[in-house]
């Protein structure tokens, strides 16, 4: 642990600081570059993920000329987090609802538990996610760019 992100804690234990006041320190601290012996060796940072790209190209045998069809859908991330902080204004019973009729489809997922500090950890993963599909009527990728 550093000596910055300790004495953090400990002027959260003494009070001196709130518990928000606190994470906006360590995320602060988190953003500036850390200290190395071997400065001058510098790997660039992977830029963060601005979209989550969706391509899909399939055949289609209902066509009357047999192109594929093709779907291109780029979605900001900006969008994904919106999202987000509005589903905290959703009322609690509808939340509820919306939870049990995704269970009734088979999905085990709780609304409740998407949160914005969840999703930042989930957008940083994103960074690395690339999906590729390829089979004899389809082919589909999902990326982050």
């Amino acid at each position: 642990m550093s000596e910055n992100r300790r004495q953090i804690l400990e002027m959260l234990a003494a009070g001196k600081i709130t518990a928000d006041e606190a994470e906006r320190l360590i995320a602060a601290l988190e953003r500036e570059p850390a200290p190395s012996a071997a400065a001058t060796e510098t790997v660039p940072a992977k830029p963060r993920p601005k979209y989550v790209r969706v391509l899909v190209e399939a055949l289609n045998h209902h066509s009357p000329n047999g192109n594929p069809t093709k779907v291109n859908i780029r979605v900001p991330m900006q969008l994904l987090r919106a999202g987000v902080r509005l589903g905290a204004l959703i009322p609690p019973q509808a939340r509820e609802r919306a939870n049990q009729a995704l269970r009734e489809k088979g999905v085990n997922f709780d609304l409740n538990q998407i949160k914005p500090e969840n999703l930042e950890a989930l957008v940083e993963q994103l960074n690395d996610l690339s999906i590729d599909v390829d089979e004899d009527h389809a082919k589909v990728r999902i990326f982050c760019e």
